[in-house]
């Protein structure tokens, strides 16, 4: 390597004398630039940037002294050689404060200062030397880190480090001031996962967060310990990026649990409150970031007493067909249920007894096709599964209790329309008539029901009827008299009505429609 040199002196003769007499190449250096004062000096400097500085101390602009300075401040590692004269001794050794090395007094030959150059290059090559030894360590450093980050973790979480240990892993790591409040991210993938495929997950993890600090691997889960240097909410917002981005490259699905914020010395505390996150995905589900709040929401009101498995409603909608609201009544279950928490064993046990309830709103032969699932329910991995599950079944059970029902009460209106079309001139005939003395029925369940079927209400449905067959009799019989007409149709013995009826179904009065028909 060769050294640049800058020679500053405001005395011409000077600067010749020593440019011309040093034997630079022989020195390994290089005269790169001189100045004739303290500020061409400077600006020379900043551009050139040399190794080795030669100066006079006393010249114009800016003294030596005051170079000396400044070129400390602003480039610490350039080294100093003043001269000076007899008379500036002591002040020149006030220079040796900002790196001024060596100082000679003028005049000086060339041996005088050929030594003071070896002296400075031979400091020069010992520290370049001492660099390379810190680099090479550095980077042997550098490819030992992961396992000892590993290692640190492993201490962390087993209780087996101790603060001592642990404040010489952040002096080693200079991490010590972003590791103050810490978040740990616990990473469990679905189905089997090899140590290989955790350890690609952490190198793809570790592209999304630049606040992570420390990661390894424990069993089945990624562990991955991140400052907070960059907020909360931030940090948030990376992780739920890279767990989209993970399970897009990876093909699979993955859980995330989320501690903290916390000091690092609580880290293990982090990292069992993490496993215990993850337990929950049972109840938040899997490929979800789980954090304190989905295991102990503020909203969350536990109920006051001890949870009670109450199936007959939800029964009783599926019996009913109606669909929409047996899924409100499972809603309403399995709300409750989240609030209490209840244990896993314990949910399932709930939804195997709920499912056999469930499907004992059919007939046996369908019972026992659809006993198969109790085992596909235990298989299930979480509540909202379970839950999908049963409102499949429900759905499926319903909708043939619709059909059944309705195929059922199409007959119960198909004799109510017999009643109307056999009885139709009796003027005492009404659905209370029916319903009570002929069907047997609740009257307002079975006018529902005949409007559910016709789209019509009894009274509506039996007047046209009547209506329709007036206008039969007017056509087929010449002379009938209306108030012969309004009685054999059922309109006793008000003619005057049956007339306002007629009209108003068809816009004319009987007297007028059978005009119309003499016209045609």
């Amino acid at each position: 390597m060769t050294y640049k040199v800058l020679l500053a002196d405001d005395e011409r003769i000077i600067v010749e004398g020593i440019s011309s007499v040093i034997n630079w190449s022989s020195l390994n250096t290089e005269l790169v630039a001189t100045a004739r004062n303290g500020i061409d000096a400077y600006e020379k400097i900043s551009t050139c940037k040399p190794d080795i500085v030669i100066s006079d101390i006393k010249m114009p602009g800016m003294d030596g002294i005051a170079l000396a300075k400044k070129v400390h401040e602003d480039f610490p590692s350039t080294s100093f050689i003043l001269l000076s004269g007899f008379g500036e001794f002591e002040y020149a050794r006030k220079a040796m404060l900002y790196g001024v090395k060596n100082y000679l007094l003028k005049p000086c030959n060339e041996e005088k200062i050929t030594a003071a150059l070896q002296d400075i290059i031979k400091e020069l090559e010992a520290k370049k030397q001492q660099q390379e030894k810190f680099l090479l360590l550095e980077e042997n450093l550098e490819k030992i880190q992961p396992f000892m980050k590993a290692q640190l973790l492993s201490e962390l979480f087993t209780g087996t480090g101790d603060k001592t240990d642990f404040s010489r892993y952040e002096h080693l790591f200079a991490i010590t001031d972003r590791m103050q409040q810490v978040m740990l991210v616990l990473i469990e993938m679905e189905g089997d996962v090899t140590y290989e495929h955790l350890s690609s997950i952490v190198e793809t993890a570790s592209d999304f967060l630049p606040n992570l600090v420390l990661h390894t691997v424990i069993g089945k889960h990624a562990i991955l310990i991140m400052d907070t240097e960059t907020g909360i909410e931030e940090s948030k917002n990376k992780i739920i990026a890279m767990q989209r981005e993970l399970t897009f490259r990876h093909c699979v699905e993955m859980t995330v649990a989320l501690s903290g914020p916390a000091p690092v010395e609580t880290v293990k505390t982090l990292y069992n409150l993490a496993l215990e996150y993850i337990g929950h995905k049972f109840y938040v589900g899997i490929g979800k970031i789980i954090t304190n709040t989905d295991i102990y929401p503020q909203t969350a009101q536990k109920c006051s007493t001890k949870f009670v498995m109450d199936e007959q409603p939800v029964c009783l909608m599926i019996k009913a067909g109606s669909e929409d609201e047996a899924h409100k009544e499972l809603d309403n279950l399995f709300e409750r249920m989240g609030r209490e928490r209840l244990g896993i064993h314990q949910t399932k046990s709930y939804c195997i007894q709920l499912y056999k309830t469930i499907i004992q709103t059919v007939d046996k032969q369908k019972q026992l096709d659809l006993h198969a699932g109790t085992a596909e329910l235990l298989a299930m991995k979480t509540v909202q599964q379970m839950k999908e599950y049963l409102d499949t079944v429900a759905t499926l059970l319903a909708e043939k209790n619709k059909a059944r029902l309705k195929s059922k009460q199409s007959s119960v209106i198909s004799k109510v329309i017999d009643i109307i079309e056999t009885h139709f001139a009796n003027p005492e005939l009404s659905l209370k008539n029916v319903a009570n003395e002929m069907l047997y029925m609740n009257p307002d369940y079975l006018g529902k029901l005949f409007k559910q079927e016709t789209g019509e209400r009894f009274s509506a449905y039996l007047t046209k009827w009547r209506i329709e067959k007036a206008i039969a009799y007017i056509t087929d019989v010449e002379d009938v008299k209306m108030v012969t007409l309004a009685d054999q149709i059922g309109f006793g013995d008000n003619p005057q009505y049956f007339s306002q009826v007629f009209k108003k179904y068809t816009g004319y009065t009987p007297s007028e429609y059978r005009k119309t028909l003499n016209e045609i």
